[in-house]
Parts: structure tokens; sequence; C-alpha cells
């Protein structure tokens, strides 16, 4: 069974390593613990029953309660399994930081980490190339660099058109 457990936002991670030490101490029933992406002020707990994940966080600090009813797999599935296949960024794209510290600033991209959902860039407007890594819901692509086999293949189209004789009605 899931339950949902309500936390003190941006004490997420503490909460868990809380509740993970009193169930490994009481042996509890509890499977799982995770902070689902993109969801602050909750931790989401897989265990047997209700009880256990009731003893689990009676009384810690950061945890503030149970949510009432248990939550099916397929309600939450997209907080837990990231969509490695959304990432539309690919190396040599120039793009824009959209957050914070480097808001509106241009950069390169140099790699890609889908499974973490980063990017390493290098800003543009730095006068030495210094690598920043960032999530990728914090930048835009603004401009995508052509790869060599794309121009050849553009020019390959280009000159089966040459001979052609266009004619406009």
């Amino acid at each position: 069974m899931i339950f949902i457990v309500k936390v003190s936002s941006n004490k997420e991670e503490k909460a868990i390593e809380l509740i993970a030490d009193r169930v490994e101490k009481k042996n509890l029933n509890v499977y799982s613990i995770i902070r689902p992406h993109g969801l602050r002020g909750y931790v989401i707990v897989e265990a047997t029953d209700k009880d256990s994940v009731e003893e689990a966080t009676f009384n810690l600090p950061y945890t503030k309660g149970i949510i009432g009813k248990t939550v099916a797999y397929e309600e939450i599935k997209n907080m837990l399994e990231p969509k490695v296949e959304d990432i539309k960024i690919e190396i040599g794209d120039i793009i824009e930081m959209i957050s914070e510290p480097f808001k509106n600033e241009k950069a390169k991209v140099t790699r890609i980490d889908k499974q973490k959902g980063e990017v390493v860039v290098s800003l543009l407007g730095a006068s030495v190339p210094i690598p920043v890594t960032v999530k990728l819901d914090n930048v835009k692509v603004i401009r995508r660099e052509e790869k060599e086999e794309d121009k050849k293949e553009e020019e390959k189209i280009e000159e089966s058109f040459e001979d052609e004789e266009i004619i406009f009605e």
C-alpha cells in the first residue's frame, strides 16, 4: 500500500532520514520512502499497513501527518518515473537559462545526463568558459546547431532540384 506523508517544505530529505532510522530501529513493515519529483512538502511511503506508517512517522521532527487515504501507484506514477523520452535538447544547442542565478544567460550544451535530468553548459557571456550543471526544466532551447549530416542531406536535395525546371502558373 502507498501512503502520502505531509512534511515540512524543503525538509523532505531530513524527514526521510528520520523515518528510515525509525523503521530500521523498530523493524517496521515499510518497504520504501521517497521524495516525489516536483512536489514539495510530501514524501511517499510504501508499507504493508497504515499502522506501520503511523508508527514510523509519529511525533518525528518535520513530519506533520499522513494523508487519510491510500494512493494507487497509477496516481503517482508520473512523479516517480522520469520521462527520459521528453528530452529534446542536444549537445551543441544554444540555450537560455529561465531561472536564477543565471536567468536570461545564454549557454552552449556540452553534455546531457538524461537519468538525472541535467545538462552541462558553457556560458557564452563568460570570458573564461566555465561548465555549469543545471536542471533541464531550467533551460529552453533558442537555437539548434545544424549537424554536418543535416547540411549534406540538404545540399543533396538542393542539387537534385537544380536540373528541374520550375513553372509557376
